[in-house]
Order: structure tokens, then C-alpha cells, then sequence
């Protein structure tokens, strides 16, 4: 008998028994759809985690610190510098690494004034960074002079700086364009506050440093009410034109934040406060980071976690695919019931079969065929019925998170390859449920079964 031929029978048979065929597709449709919807529920929060952990930061990212020492001796503390640099890029799966330093500085407009976080990085590293632009652009290694761009907030920290009153004290941003308005920057802060408190014993104040004019290159995009965004309080710069400017302004005096010798002088090289180290695949992660820590350096990265939280997830989606099972694993049992009854008040049919020298095999593929399509309308079904579910969860969800906290990414998830792995799983549950229907068919007498009312 050819394919086509039992395939055509198979069909043909199941619709002759409507009521039957449809209450086990029903068992078939609620078990597929609730594997699908449960594991879908584990993979939009695993894929929400992930979206997190991005959004903190980059998941390849290494970042490299000085090792603390307990004791307070800085004799043997190792350095973060150019030579470190070009150790770690070195490092097989390394793509790149980042010189960080971080500073503060004192920015001045007429009354107003603020202390500014400094966050000079290579402009590449900045631009890595993924801030939203809302005025101008991040900084540029094409900008002929040092420029910085501000964070959102930055802002919200200009004080008047006789009376102390800014916005956390009024409530009201202080009138500053952060583009287009002259600021002044102080790098030398230890100066300036000792030229506005002068000790007792000295006749004349500290004479007051040097400011400087540094032209905005861009302002961070701030984010719609009631949301944050990443990096609001620093001040990006290019770091490759801050250490110079820091070389002419502080001159043979350490800058604020460097290492000095035992005498107080400045050492030659320059030395960062952390090492942004790029990989390039998220399992190479932790070797780099243990061969990194193995140097005597402090490293840390989001690895650790998303490895402790992808175990966690892989549990959770086990229990909920678990849970969803126990329907299909009742809905094969029905399925098994509905062959059996087939093959019962077909029993007469299947002895004419073999009488007229139907191959057993052939009658064996019959029945499998049926509880196939079984599986197989009822995964289609069930999948139709899956994105239904789905889409009103994330609806349910997105209108509870606007009326509580910002938007996130769909708490249920449906992949292509789960859409395409339930039905075949769908398929060869209805088939499984039925070989032993199929086995009891091809064993049947033929002369007992025709003489069967």
C-alpha cells in the first residue's frame, strides 16, 4: 500500500468518529499549550535577566582594579598601567583593553558651581558605552581639544555657591545651557578649597588656581520620567586629551589621584584607577578573569552572576516544562484510549486487511498515522493557542509596569525553536501513545476478526 494511499485512510478515518477525534486533539491542544506557555514564561525571564545584566553593563567586560593592600604599604602594589595594558591585549580571546581614570574637578558659571566626577576613557571605550546623545556627541579622537560631555544629572548638582541652594534644596534646575554656556573648569581642588579657607596662621590666602575653559562636545538624552538611565552623574572625556592638559596644569605637582614616591614627587608614568578588559565570547570569561586574578590584580565581571543565574533559570524552565508535561503525559494516555477504541469497532475491518493480504507493516503505519495526525493537530492548535496565552501575558504585564516601574522586555517568550520542537514533540508523543494500539492490530486473527460483530 503506498504512503499516500495510508496516508488518505488515516485522515479519512479519524473523521468518521468527530466527537472522539476532537475531545483527544483537545487533551493535545491544553498539554502542548501548557509546555509552551511554561517554558515560555522560564525563557522570558532568563532573556529579562540577561537584558538586565546589558544594561549595567557589557556581559564580555572584564574590569581590572589595583589590589588592595591591608597593610597600607604602597611599596609593592601593582600598578594599572601602559605596560599592564599591553600585557592583558596579549592574552589570547582578548580583544581590547581600556585605560579608565578617574578624577575630580570643580566646574564654575558665574554663582553657580559643582563637583564633577570625572570619567576619562579611549573615545572608542566611551563610545561602547551605548549613553543615548541628547545635545551634541560623545567625544571624538578627531576633536583638536579636550571636551567634555555630561551626564544628564550632572546638572542637578550646581549649588549657589554663597548660599548652598540648588535643585535638591529648591527643587528648580539651575539656568544653565550645559552646551552653550561658559563653565569653567578647576582641576586643582585641593588649591581652590585652600584659597577659600585659608589656615589661621597664614597672613595672605592661598592664591586660587587656574581655571580653565572646556568646551561641551555633547549632554546626555535624560530618559522619560520616572525611569533612569546609566552613567546621569559622570563627565566623559578622551582620555588620550586629558592627561596631557593634567601634565601642563599640574606640572612637576602630583594630579589628584595618582600614586607619589616617598619624597611627594610625581612618578614619570601615568597610572590608571581601573582596565576595561574586552572579550570576545561570554565562555571565555571567567578563564580570563582567574588569569587576570592569577597576576595579582583585583578583577571582577557580570559572569559570575549570569552563570550562577543561567543555573537557576535552567532549573526553573525544568520545573515549569515539567509541570506542562503532565498534561501531554494525560493526553497520550487519551490518545492511547482512542486507538484502543478504534481498533475494537474496527476489528472486522483490520481482519479483511489481512485476509486480502494487507502487509502487517502497512496496517501497523495505518494506526500509527492516525495518532500521529492526532499530535499533529493538536500541536498546531496548541501552538495558535500558545501565542494567544503569551500575547496577553505581556500585554497584562506591560500595563502593570507602566502604571508601577519602567517597561522590560516580554515576560513570555516563544522562540522559533520552541514552536518547532513542541510540534514535533507533539507528533511523536501521538505516536508513541499509539504503538501499542498498532502492535495489538498487526496480531489479530484474521478469521476471529472477520467472524466479529
Amino acid at each position: 500500500m503506498k504512503f499516500l494511499d495510508l496516508l488518505r485512510m488515516s485522515s479519512s478515518n479519524l473523521w468518521k468518529r468527530k466527537v472522539r477525534t476532537i475531545l483527544t486533539v483537545l487533551g493535545v491542544v491544553i498539554g502542548v499549550a501548557s509546555i509552551v506557555v511554561m517554558i515560555s514564561l522560564g525563557l522570558g525571564l532568563s532573556r529579562s535577566l540577561m537584558e538586565q545584566y546589558e544594561s549595567y553593563g557589557s556581559l564580555t567586560e572584564i574590569t581590572v582594579y589595583e589590589p588592595y593592600s591591608y597593610d597600607g604599604n604602597d611599596k609593592d602594589v601593582k600598578r594599572l598601567d601602559d605596560e599592564l595594558v599591553a600585557m592583558i591585549k596579549s592574552i589570547e580571546h582578548v580583544e581590547d583593553v581600556y585605560p579608565v581614570m578617574q578624577m575630580s574637578a570643580i566646574a564654575r558659571y558665574g554663582a553657580y558651581q559643582n563637583y564633577l566626577m570625572l570619567r576619562a576613557m579611549p573615545t572608542e571605550a566611551i563610545a561602547n558605552l551605548g549613553i543615548e546623545v541628547g545635545e551634541g556627541s560623545l567625544p571624538s579622537a578627531a576633536d583638536d581639544e579636550l571636551k567634555f560631555f555630561y551626564g544628564y544629572q550632572v546638572i542637578q548638582d550646581f549649588s549657589n555657591a554663597k548660599t548652598g541652594a540648588g535643585y535638591w534644596q529648591t527643587g528648580v534646575l539651575p539656568d544653565i545651557d550645559m552646551m552653550n554656556d561658559p563653565i569653567f573648569i578647576i582641576f586643582d581642588t585641593d588649591a581652590y578649597w585652600q584659597s577659600q579657607m585659608p589656615s589661621g596662621g597664614e597672613e595672605q590666602p592661598v592664591k586660587p588656581p587656574k581655571k580653565y575653559l572646556i568646551e561641551a562636545c555633547g549632554v546626555q538624552q535624560a530618559p522619560p520620567e520616572g525611569e533612569y538611565a546609566m552613567y546621569g552623574w559622570y563627565t566623559f572625556c578622551d582620555i588620550d586629551k586629558l592627561i596631557p592638559e593634567l601634565k601642563k596644569v599640574f606640572k612637576n605637582k602630583v594630579i589628584p589621584g595618582q600614586p607619589s614616591t616617598k619624597t611627594g614627587k610625581p612618578y614619570k608614568e601615568i597610572f590608571y584607577n581601573q582596565l576595561l578588559v574586552q572579550v570576545d565570547e561570554l565562555d571565555n570569561v571567567t578563564a580570563i578573569q582567574t588569569q587576570i586574578t592569577e597576576m595579582g590584580y583585583e578583577a571582577n565581571s557580570n559572569a559570575e552572576w549570569i552563570e550562577s543565574n543561567q543555573k537557576t533559570m535552567g532549573y526553573v524552565q525544568a520545573v515549569l516544562g515539567g509541570i506542562g508535561a503532565v498534561s501531554l503525559f494525560v493526553a497520550a494516555i487519551g490518545i492511547t484510549n482512542t486507538m484502543m477504541m478504534s481498533i475494537y469497532e474496527r476489528t472486522k475491518e483490520i481482519g479483511v486487511m489481512k485476509v486480502l493480504g494487507c502487509d502487517l507493516r502497512n496496517i501497523r503505519s495505518l494506526f500509527l498515522m492516525e495518532a500521529g495526525f492526532i499530535g499533529f493537530i493538536g500541536g498546531i492548535i496548541g501552538l495558535i493557542l500558545s501565542y494567544s496565552i503569551s500575547m496577553v501575558i505581556n500585554k497584562v504585564s506591560a500595563g502593570a509596569e507602566n502604571m508601577m516601574m519602567p517597561a522590560s522586555s516580554s515576560i513570555s517568550y516563544i522562540p522559533l525553536w520552541l514552536a518547532g520542537l513542541s510540534l514535533v514533540f507533539a507528533v511523536m508523543v501521538g505516536m508513541v501513545a499509539g504503538f501499542f494500539p498498532a502492535l495489538r492490530a498487526m496480531k489479530l486473527s484474521p478469521l476471529a476478526a472477520i467472524r466479529t460483530e
